[in-house]
């Protein structure tokens, strides 16, 4: 590997084939399902690379049908998958889910991904040189729940060492993956090894017991040079600090702290899932491009809102012209805005994106 190797991106977990219902009902009920694909970083990867960055995306897969399924679909995106490693004595995770958004009534996801070669990632059997040679590594703590090896993994490439790039992490807390691991005192470690974290108000208080809003998260989690925690329909806030050593977050002498709010927008939901990844890709594409504060929350909201406004997990974001012709409205429009299906493709003045 040498600096002509290099991305902008690293994403490093599990994707699995997902199987999403034909129709409403129950998992017992459903007679047939369409095949996606999904997984937290390859998420982030596949709309990265969408949206014109060089991201590669470092995982394990069984040499079965549904990792050829996986790597050809991820690489169809036009993310780099040359060092996704294949297993022979373990298959490449999948699940299935109803057509309900997680959280509302009825909801069923049945995950079969326990003994995945995803889950056998390590130290020893990942190359750590491809991850590391790139601006910014992208992490997430599903990953880190998988296995004793994952974890591992993540410790190491959350550690401080010399010429670490950049790494983004996302809580992704799951409560259900952890089992009897600590998981919620293992995420506030990872977190804290971090530059960028993503954190929902929500899984702060599920996962750490922290209520009373952003602020509150930030005093509990002052290490990240960025922190921004998502705050559902009412926007999401970032708190940026640090001592000006890497290129990508913003430059401020401690104890100067700089606070940003970027309310949410107004959106007609499809599904939910993927959102969170969409923002976080969405983010981290306006920070590679070195645009202000209040511009990354804003694009990360668009990128959330194409996700939002599409069925399955993944869904192209709009292109960059168009993203930044409404990252620029002024703040009365912005919060005028309305966004339902189709509008990724919209190529109308700003004003007409807007529904009644």
């Amino acid at each position: 590997m040498n600096a002509s190797d290099a991305v902008d991106v690293v994403a490093l977990g599990e994707s699995m084939v997902t199987f999403l219902p034909g129709r409403a009902g129950r998992l017992a009920d459903v007679p047939s399902f369409d095949r996606g694909i999904g997984g937290a970083e390859s998420n982030v990867a596949c709309v990265l690379a969408a949206g014109g960055h060089a991201v590669r995306w470092v995982s394990r897969v069984g040499v079965d049908g549904f990792g050829d399924h996986l790597v050809e679909a991820i690489g169809g995106y036009g993310v780099d998958v040359s060092a996704v490693g294949r297993d022979p004595l373990r298959p490449t995770g999948v699940y299935f889910r109803t057509a309900g958004d997680r959280g509302s009534d009825g909801h069923e996801v049945a995950y079969y991904r326990a003994g995945s070669a995803a889950s056998a990632m390590s130290v020893g059997n990942v190359d750590l040189s491809v991850v590391r040679a790139t601006r910014v590594v992208h992490l997430s703590g599903i990953t880190a729940a998988l296995s004793e090896g994952c974890l591992e993994l993540v410790r190491e490439l959350t550690a401080p060492s010399e010429g670490r790039p950049l790494v983004s992490f996302d809580v992704n807390h799951r409560a259900e993956l952890w089992g009897d691991v600590e998981g919620a005192r293992v995420l506030l470690e990872l977190a804290r090894g971090a530059d960028i974290v993503f954190v929902g108000e929500d899984e702060a208080e599920e996962a750490w017991g922290i209520s009373g809003g952003a602020s509150v998260i930030r005093e509990a989690l002052p290490e990240p040079s960025v922190l921004v925690v998502k705050q559902g329909s009412r926007g999401a806030t970032a708190f940026v600090s640090g001592d000006g050593r890497r290129g990508l977050v913003a430059q401020f002498p401690a104890p100067l702290e700089e606070v940003t709010h970027a309310p949410g927008l107004h959106v007609d939901v499809v599904a939910s899932t993927g959102a969170g990844d969409a923002f976080a890709a969405g983010f981290l594409s306006a920070s590679l491009r070195d645009l202000p504060m209040k511009s990354r929350l804003r694009t990360g909201h668009l990128w959330a809102a194409a996700a939002l406004t599409t069925p399955g997990d993944l869904a192209v974001p709009p292109v960059r012209a168009h993203a930044d012709r409404l990252v620029a409205l002024d703040e009365g429009t912005w919060e005028t805005l309305r966004l339902g299906p189709g509008w990724t493709q919209a190529v109308q003045a700003p004003e007409e994106v807007r529904t009644p």
